[in-house]
């Protein structure tokens, strides 16, 4: 800052103090305080301009001193574009991106791509973006802004291209982020957590496959019409998601949405091993992919030499068990009871186990239907809280069901679902969905009574027979963190419906969705899983600045989370103001 004198047409001078600064890359001044005439302050001053130069120096002292700051205020000032709150809050997901070193990762590919635009900036605003502002490509891209550092130097079309290089680098990304992530978190995957999803496409029609002049499929059609899992028609893509015991995804694979999930685990099994040179793991996952050759890939028999030496913590529907299985579960020997915790709350229930050689049928040798016996502990359990819900469920179905028995004509065999179960002679048109009229349609009641003797059993199953009920139980139920991260996907990152079209793009917004989620947990397990992905991602889309003078920002938004990231980070994020360079070095650390 520094005294203005100002020489007026009639003769006379007035002083002020002013500041110089930059806006637009051009030199500016503004005034800080009018002081007055100079024949007027003769009055009382001997030497008027001495003493307000050093006023003007005292000034620009007190100005340098952050806790000082005496900053004019126009109160018919205009809101500018460049006045919108900026976020920081994504500084938490920087700090872990940036451990990762994710710029290493990139930085031979983009040297060998000689782009003019960088794969790590785009790649880091879609993954931002995806956790805190997640929108299409293109409204991304017009939002960018939003963060406090500009994502520049690259256009909306540099951005498509990159995903196409971005839909090749899965594998090496997994594995980038493993090695980067196991000791730093104690990562995990003596067992892993295993389970399916979907994700739907809002078009028309499937997906070909290519296929050649012999008619050999060369290449399947990603997205297909299959089960969706809120029973949409629209075609889908299938996802197989691989989480380590803490909860952190590991890996993953796509596949087209009609195939069955159940063959999916040994091939990302065997995948994910090789490439993180994981020895052993014991893979947990629900009833649906509790098969008898997933079973024997992955433990085998016991005197088998080519053994997976893997294990596997099965879900197991009693309903659907073999005689000698369903006798042993229902008869009443061997039942202990037990209290466990569930919430807030203490669940009273029974159980038993046995370890018993089961006979299964297998591929092996490329023959079908191939004799094995697997020895594998089973656990059976009963819970009149979970025979209540079991028998409540089936009675809303039941009434279904008896609706659509009298009334055909309003449902399909979309609208169906559940109730068809208990109906018989039903059948539906192949082309329209809709249930034939030409058959008497009758209550299976004797599905019911069959169905009610298991009201309150469920069970499971494991090659890990050294292993407690308890240890046993307790690692079946982490796999509801799998069943929490699909939900995180879908409605936290909405990574659905998926906008692009092409098997490239389509990749790499996969990809994008996973890293997303690895960040997400991850902060998660920093701030000690005190807080749900909810209340984090809410407060670091809050944690904003708006610019209130030159270089001056102030912060408009602080709660809990952002102090546990305060002490996770060992950052200060509690000041009201900062100048530009201060956040910039924040963010830069």
């Amino acid at each position: 800052m520094f005294l203005k004198t100002t020489n007026l047409k009639n003769g006379r001078s007035y002083l002020s103090i002013v500041e110089g600064y930059r806006l637009d890359g051009k030199v500016k001044q503004r005034t800080i305080k009018k002081i007055g005439f100079l024949d007027e302050l003769l009055k009382d001053y001997d030497d008027p301009i001495s003493h307000f130069k050093a006023v003007a120096d005292q000034m620009t002292s007190e100005a340098k001193d952050d806790t000082q700051l005496l900053l004019p205020i126009n109160t018919y000032a205009p809101i500018g574009i460049a006045d919108s709150s900026k976020n920081v809050g994504y500084i938490a997901l920087k700090r872990i991106y940036d451990a990762i070193d994710f710029a290493s990762f990139f930085k031979p590919i983009q040297i060998k791509k000689s782009c003019d635009y960088s794969l790590n900036k785009i790649f880091q605003l879609l993954v931002f973006s995806r956790i805190l502002f997640p929108a299409s490509k293109k409204e991304t891209f017009d939002s960018k802004d939003v963060f406090f550092q500009p994502f520049q130097h690259f256009s909306l079309k540099d951005l498509y291209r990159s995903l196409d290089d971005f839909s090749v680098m899965k594998s090496q990304m997994e594995q980038w982020i493993w090695l980067h992530t196991k000791e730093a978190y104690q990562r995990d995957a003596s067992h892993t957590y295993y389970d399916c999803t979907n994700y739907y496409f809002e078009i028309a029609y499937n997906d070909e496959d290519l296929i050649d002049e012999y008619g050999t499929i060369l290449e399947k059609g990603y997205r297909k019409r299959g089960p969706e899992k809120n029973k949409r028609p629209d075609p889908i893509i299938s996802m197989g998601l691989l989480m380590d015991a803490n909860g952190i995804p590991l890996s993953y694979e796509l596949f087209p949405g009609n195939e069955s999930e159940k063959t999916t685990v040994r091939p990302i099994i065997k995948r994910t091993k090789a490439d993180f040179a994981i020895n052993k793991t014991i893979v947990v996952a629900d009833r649906g992919l509790n098969t008898s050759d997933n079973m024997y890939f992955l433990a085998g028999k016991n005197d088998d030499v080519h053994r997976n030496h893997d294990g596997y913590v099965y879900g197991q529907s009693v309903r659907g068990g073999d005689k000698e299985f369903k006798s042993w579960v229902l008869a009443h020997e061997g039942y202990q009871a037990e209290l466990i915790k569930d919430g807030e709350n203490e669940v009273a229930f029974i159980h038993k186990s046995r370890v018993y050689g089961k006979s299964v049928k297998i591929k092996r040798d490329g023959k079908r239907n191939v004799n094995v016996i697997i020895y594998q502990k089973q656990l059976a359990y009963y819970s009149s809280t979970y025979a209540r819900k079991q028998k409540k469920e089936r009675e809303q179905m039941i009434a279904k069901a008896k609706e659509l028995i009298k009334k055909p004509g309003n449902y399909t065999k979309a609208t169906s679902y559940g109730a068809a179960n208990y109906v018989n002679n039903l059948v539906f048109d192949k082309e329209t969905g809709e249930i034939k009229t030409d058959t008497i349609l009758t209550l299976d009641k004797e599905k019911i009574r069959e169905e009610e003797k298991y009201d309150g059993f469920y069970s499971i199953v494991t090659s890990e027979k050294e292993l407690s009920d308890k240890e046993i139980r307790d690692i079946y139920r982490g796999l509801i963190k799998i069943e929490d991260t699909f939900k995180v996907s879908k409605t936290n990152l909405k990574s659905r419906p998926v906008y692009v079209w092409t098997k490239e793009h389509i990749e790499a917004h996969f990809l994008t969705c996973f890293v997303s989620l690895v960040l997400t947990r991850l902060l998660e397990k920093r701030l000690e899983n005190n807080y749900s992905v909810n209340q984090i991602t809410e407060s670091l889309k809050k944690y904003n600045c708006i610019n209130i003078d030159k270089n001056l920002y102030q912060f408009i938004y602080r709660d809990e989370v952002i102090e546990a990231i305060e002490k996770a980070f060992k950052i200060d994020l509690n000041k009201k103001y900062r100048k530009k360079e201060e956040i910039r070095k924040l963010l830069r650390y």
